[in-house]
């Protein structure tokens, strides 16, 4: 009967997970902000173009599929620094922990920030420059927890604090994810993975950044004025993905992989993956990802593909 339960509760879940992202309207896209949420700092996530919500297990399953954070062993600590895009001098920082509570629970935490470097600062009347230079402050804290039932079905929630700042603006909000695992198969070769992220409150900047100091209409004085900056949705996406582990011997394995990703404010898109693993310690990973309803005109590349 419990099982049934699980069963039931996984498919509704997944049912509105489903119905809650395709909520969105295509007309929206690029309207969204907060875009270091789909970063993603793990190598061994990052290797498979993100793109293992099936199977992602402990820290690194907090930024995809937190379900997977059940499947932890004990005590993790992953700490992780990787560069993105190189060239454009941006770098990633993150921090994970999480702890088997009980048998079957596990409670996690997970940080990140972005390093911009030094960017100089530009005025209209120095557009070149001042002289001075500044420098972004972007991070996001993460704490979820993760269960797994009869080591078949797990579930997990996180919620996730969003922090954009520079010296006079800053903006603040708050997202929430939710995912679905589902294990089968002889040796738990079948993997079915579901993950709704970055459902939240709108974000805006405010700050002494957008105020100045104009003169009064009519009079000789000065009134400072502040401008307000419109709001900006956190970039929600939905996730299905499903896997199967080939057990080629007692050491190696070859698992297979595809996954779906709807997008609320840009193209959905599709891809597969093949992960090699030897003796479980030397893994051999690539994916790849196509953007749904692309083209090849120029204006249309992604940032990976120029």
């Amino acid at each position: 009967m419990n099982k049934f339960i699980y069963i039931v509760f996984s498919f509704v879940l997944s049912a509105v997970v489903f119905n809650t992202a395709y909520a969105g309207n295509p007309d929206r896209q690029g309207e969204a902000g907060a875009y270091e949420l789909l970063m993603n700092p793990w190598a061994r996530s990052a290797g498979l173009h993100t793109m293992n919500t099936s199977f992602v297990s402990g820290v690194e399953a907090m930024r995809l599929n937190i379900a997977g954070l059940s499947r932890a062993k004990g005590t993790e600590i992953v700490i992780s620094h990787a560069r993105y895009l190189e060239g454009t001098d941006i770098k990633m920082n993150a921090f994970g922990f999480s702890q088997k509570v009980g048998k079957n629970g596990t409670f996690g935490v997970s940080l990140m920030a972005l390093d911009f470097g030094d960017i100089a600062v530009t005025t209209t009347d120095a557009p070149e420059g001042t002289g001075s230079t500044f420098s972004p402050n972007f991070f996001n804290l993460g704490i979820g927890y993760a269960h797994v039932f009869e080591n078949k079905i797990s579930v997990g929630i996180l919620f996730r604090a969003v922090s954009e700042s520079t010296a006079d603006l800053k903006a603040f909000g708050f997202g929430l994810d939710a995912g679905v695992q589902y294990v089968t198969g002889p040796e738990d070769n079948f993997k079915l993975g579901l993950s709704l992220r970055n459902v939240g409150s709108p974000m805006s900047f405010g700050g002494q950044g957008l105020s100045q100091q104009l003169t009064a209409p009519g009079a000789d004085h000065q009134l400072t004025y502040e401008t307000r900056s419109a709001s900006f949705e956190l970039p929600s996406v939905l996730n299905i993905g499903v896997s199967y582990d080939f057990i080629l011997n007692e050491k190696s394995r070859l698992t297979v992989l595809s996954n779906f990703t709807s997008n609320s404010f840009s193209r959905d898109n599709i891809g597969a993956g093949v992960e090699y693993a030897f003796n479980n310690k030397f893994m051999f990973r690539g994916g790849y990802k196509y953007d749904l309803g692309s083209s090849n005109a120029v204006d249309e590349k992604n940032v990976y593909t120029g």
